[in-house]
C-alpha cells in the first residue's frame, strides 16, 4: 500500500510517498514531475525495501519557495527529508533532473549513500554550462485565454510517449501545470550545476541506466559511466518516461544495484 506523508524542512513541508519496509531506497523525479513518476515503481521496490519517492522542493505538493532554484537547493530539501526521517544510510535513485540532484546529495553525504543509481542523467560539462542561457525552453508555454497552451505543452511532450501511454502523459500534464509559472526553473538549474566538481567526491557504488530511446540523455550515458567507474545498462524500448514505460525493468535494475551494494557492504 502506498502511503503519503509530509515532513518538515527549512523550506516548509515536503511531501513524500512510501511503500514497504526494510533498507530505505529514496527516488528523485525529473523536472517538472512529482513522486507520481514512480507510482508503478514504488510497489515493486516496496516488496523488498522501504521505497520512498519525494516531491522535490518547488514541485508536486512540496513547499514552493520564491528563491531561485538550484541543484544545491533541491539537495538541501533531500538532506532535510532524510535527516527528518532518521535515515542514517539509504540507497539513492534519480531520473533525469533527479539524477543530477542525486549526484549532489551523494557528493555531500558520502557513506550515508549506500548505492547510487542514475537514470538518464545529464552529464553537465563546463562547456554546457557556458551555453546554458542560450538553450530554448523545454516545457514553458505562454498561457493563453483559450487554453490552447495546454495542447502546445501536450504536443511538445507527446512524442516521448508511445501509443497507449496517454495516462502517463496525463500525469505529466498535471504535474507540469501545477508549476507552470516556474516550470522551466529546474531545467535551468541543472544546466548551471558544477557537476565536474562534485562527481569526484562520490564514494557510493554507482549504476548508470538509460532508455535506448531517450535521445536527450543517451549522449550522457558513456561519459557518466566513465566518470563514476559505474556499471552501465541501456534498456531497449524505454525513453524519457522510463519509470512509467517500463516500471518492472526500472525496479529490477534498482534492486540489482541495491543488492550489489548490500553484498559488498556485508
Amino acid at each position: 500500500m502506498l502511503t503519503a506523508h509530509y515532513a518538515s524542512s527549512r523550506f516548509g513541508q515536503l511531501h513524500y510517498v512510501e511503500c514497504g519496509e526494510g533498507e530505505p531506497v529514496l527516488l528523485l523525479h525529473q523536472t517538472p514531475r512529482s513522486w507520481a513518476e514512480y507510482r508503478d515503481v514504488l510497489p515493486l521496490l516496496g516488496a523488498t525495501h522501504r521505497a520512498i519517492a519525494m516531491d522535490t522542493v518547488g514541485y508536486g505538493a512540496s513547499a514552493k519557495p520564491a528563491d531561485d532554484q538550484s541543484v544545491e537547493m533541491f539537495a538541501d530539501g533531500v538532506e532535510d527529508l532524510v535527516d527528518g526521517l532518521g535515515l542514517d544510510a539509504f540507497h539513492l535513485v534519480g531520473h533525469h533532473t533527479g539524477g543530477v540532484i542525486a549526484v549532489e546529495v551523494a557528493a555531500r553525504l558520502g557513506s550515508r549513500v549506500r548505492s547510487l543509481t542514475l537514470s538518464a542523467t545529464p552529464f553537465i560539462t563546463p562547456e554546457k554550462r557556458a551555453r546554458a542561457v542560450w538553450r530554448r525552453p523545454v516545457d514553458w508555454v505562454p498561457p493563453k485565454p483559450d487554453g490552447s497552451h495546454l495542447m502546445e505543452l501536450w504536443n511538445r511532450r507527446s512524442h516521448f510517449y508511445q501509443p497507449g501511454q496517454e495516462a502517463a502523459l496525463n500525469r505529466f500534464m498535471a504535474d507540469a501545470l501545477r508549476v507552470l509559472d516556474r516550470v522551466e526553473d529546474g531545467h535551468i538549474a541543472i544546466r548551471l550545476f558544477a557537476m565536474d566538481e562534485r562527481l569526484p567526491r562520490i564514494t557510493a557504488p554507482a549504476t548508470v541506466i538509460c532508455g535506448q530511446e531517450d535521445d536527450p540523455s543517451m549522449p550522457s550515458f558513456e561519459p557518466m559511466v566513465r566518470a563514476l567507474s559505474a556499471k552501465g545498462h541501456i534498456v531497449p524500448g524505454a525513453g524519457v518516461p522510463f519509470p512509467e514505460q517500463r516500471p518492472e525493468e526500472f525496479a529490477r535494475l534498482v534492486r540489482e544495484a541495491v543488492a550489489s551494494a548490500e553484498v559488498a557492504g556485508g
